[in-house]
């Protein structure tokens, strides 16, 4: 039987406007490493074939220093990212030649190769699949006037994470039908993570896997403490 070919895009052209540091939060040291080390070497460590980063402008140099000073040898290349998370992806997918591919953000360090290769054995499976934790306190819906419209059911609500992975020929289909059908003014609006366009453009259903709570992204300093001592203990 032919093996899948598994591929990860690794988002790595955040500018962390949050942090408010001049370095981009991928590059930030953690424990005397680099955040994005700690990603790639969690994918690299994975049954994951091959690793397409996706930088932001001027970044390339810095991924491919990170990759060959820690010798994270599945990276097949890096590409720029574009102006919105979407058409970066699209210009990481624009690289990948069949089977599935694992989108993941490269400010998530803590991912675990197991939760990657049960993702991938979902994705094999089902198609399509978003990494997630099931929400631990009660979720209220407002209305624009903050007056309670809905109690949502705990057991069914999740925390989406990365990777978001899916058959490549399903995610270029949705791609191609977005493009087909918003503008980019409208897609940069609507469009806030990669299942939302699997979910609007196409009629494949997304199952959830369960992922881990240490799974978090990096957006405030505050997180690089919390990730830090996640770091120290795995």
């Amino acid at each position: 039987m032919k093996k899948t070919k598994v591929t990860a895009i690794v988002l790595s052209a955040g500018r962390g406007s949050r942090m408010n540091s001049d370095i981009p939060k991928q590059y930030i040291n953690i424990l005397g490493k680099p955040v994005l080390y700690y990603t790639l070497k969690a994918f690299s460590d994975s049954n994951v074939d091959e690793i397409i980063i996706v930088a932001g402008a001027g970044g390339e140099k810095t991924c491919m220093d990170i990759v060959r000073k820690y010798s994270i040898n599945k990276v097949k290349k890096t590409v720029t990212g574009g102006r919105e998370r979407y058409l970066s992806v699209y210009n990481g997918l624009k690289e990948c030649d069949g089977g599935i591919v694992l989108i993941h953000d490269g400010a998530r360090p803590c991912i675990s190769p197991n939760t990657i290769n049960r993702a991938i054995d979902n994705t094999i499976k089902y198609g399509a699949t978003v990494v997630g934790v099931k929400v631990k306190d009660t979720i209220k819906v407002s209305d624009d006037n903050n007056v309670i419209s809905e109690t949502t059911k705990r057991s069914n609500t999740w925390i989406a994470q990365t990777p978001q992975c899916f058959k490549i020929d399903i995610i270029n289909e949705a791609y191609s039908n977005m493009k087909n059908s918003l503008s980019e003014e409208e897609a940069d609006k609507t469009i806030t993570d990669d299942s939302m366009i699997v979910e609007r453009f196409s009629d494949t259903n997304i199952v959830m896997t369960e992922g881990e709570y240490t799974n978090i992204k990096i957006t405030t300093k505050e997180d690089l403490m919390v990730v830090e001592n996640i770091l120290k203990k795995s």
